[in-house]
């Protein structure tokens, strides 16, 4: 079966489902995956994009999950979820955490994994600050996976570590102001013994990011192609995109054949939204002097989506007390209409009560 890139783009737009419904945040596919929510805030706004419901949602829970990034999850979806991430081997464990802090220390693989899961279960009992987290679960790993850091003066456990083993150790995130508090999730269970449904999480990202391959799917999870291999779903279907070899859940094939090319539609997608975590940039952006523009290594922006495509990246800002700046950079000529309904959806959930769109090339 043979496919183009705007037959992809279309079917993700139809399987994240951007055309906005009327559904619960809990009910969106998007939460399959999880939301990433880097900064602090974007995972709100990426609901928002794709329902027309109020973003917050009880059933949802903030937690350190895939690569240790903070994403929005169904709480009902944790326990399973954890067992999913739990790596599948030792090689597995250390192509997750291996670092430059701590190169030999990754080398202990599940071992290393487990004695932070155990640690952070002990020591978060109450609501605790990040800082005071570290600390504690410093003191009770092995050596080998803490580093100096000359900044604090003081020896850490590496973050990579610390934060990929959050939700296998039961503790959620709770942001206050600049803070990162931590407190144990309601209920939580044990640590995991061993990996269950890694495949789960794979399907998923070729439901909503497919079709793929497992070297892209590889990216996502922070291992290696050989590694997923081992996870590998069943029930795929092989699909030729530009003549390029990618898998899909067998089950969305109608979806992919039916989406419709080119969707009529203008979104402010926030940094880290789910349609563009795909790991195959440049079929998602075909430009790659774009690239450096949408994917930083730190402080990303934002995206205009048009029509499935990525048309140019925004930033905002409040200006004084009720006005959000959104700041426009366009690589083609957007729709006024849509764009300006857009930002002031998200001036409405950023607390403002006006917003002035701003071309950054003027």
């Amino acid at each position: 079966m043979n496919v183009d890139r705007l037959q992809v783009l279309a079917y993700r737009v139809a399987a994240q489902q951007l055309d906005r419904p009327d559904l619960p945040p809990a009910r969106l596919a998007v939460l399959d995956l999880g939301v990433q929510d880097t900064p602090y805030g974007s995972a709100r706004l990426a609901v928002s994009a794709r329902t027309t419901a109020d973003p917050d949602d009880d059933a949802l829970t903030l937690v350190w999950s895939t690569r240790g990034a903070p994403h929005l999850h169904r709480t009902a979806d944790l326990p399973a979820l954890a067992a999913a991430l739990w790596p599948v081997s030792d090689a597995d464990a250390t192509a997750r955490i291996a670092t430059t802090q701590i190169r030999e220390g990754a080398k202990l693989g599940l071992t290393a994994f487990r004695a932070a899961a155990k640690a952070m279960h002990e020591v978060v009992t109450r609501p605790m600050t990040k800082g005071e987290v570290s600390t504690a679960v410093s003191a009770l790993v092995p050596e080998g996976v803490t580093y100096w850091c000359r900044g604090c003066n003081a020896q850490h456990i590496s973050g990579a570590l610390f934060q990929q083993v959050g939700l296998a150790g039961g503790v959620r995130l709770a942001p206050k102001g600049s803070a990162t508090t931590l407190e144990p999730i309601p209920g939580r269970r044990d640590v995991p013994a061993h990996s269950v449904a890694a495949d789960s999480v794979i399907t998923a990202y070729l439901k909503l990011l497919g079709p793929a391959t497992p070297a892209e799917a590889a990216k996502f999870m922070g291992t290696t192609p050989t590694e997923v291999k081992r996870m590998w779903p069943k029930d795929l279907a092989e699909i030729r995109v530009d003549g390029r070899r990618a898998w899909l859940p067998a089950d969305q094939v109608d979806l992919l054949l039916d989406a419709i090319r080119r969707p009529r539609l203008l979104r402010l997608l926030p940094p880290s939204d789910p349609y563009l975590q795909a790991r195959d940039r440049t079929l998602l952006v075909p430009d790659k002097s774009r690239h450096a523009e949408i994917w930083r290594m730190l402080g990303n922006p934002g995206a205009v989506l048009l029509d499935g495509e990525i048309a140019g990246v925004w930033r905002a800002k409040t200006a004084g007390k009720n006005t959000l700046d959104v700041t426009v950079t366009a690589f083609e000529p957007l729709p006024q209409e849509p764009l300006e309904a857009e930002a002031s959806r998200i001036a409405t959930l950023r607390g403002a009560h006006n917003v002035r769109i701003l071309d950054a090339k003027t």
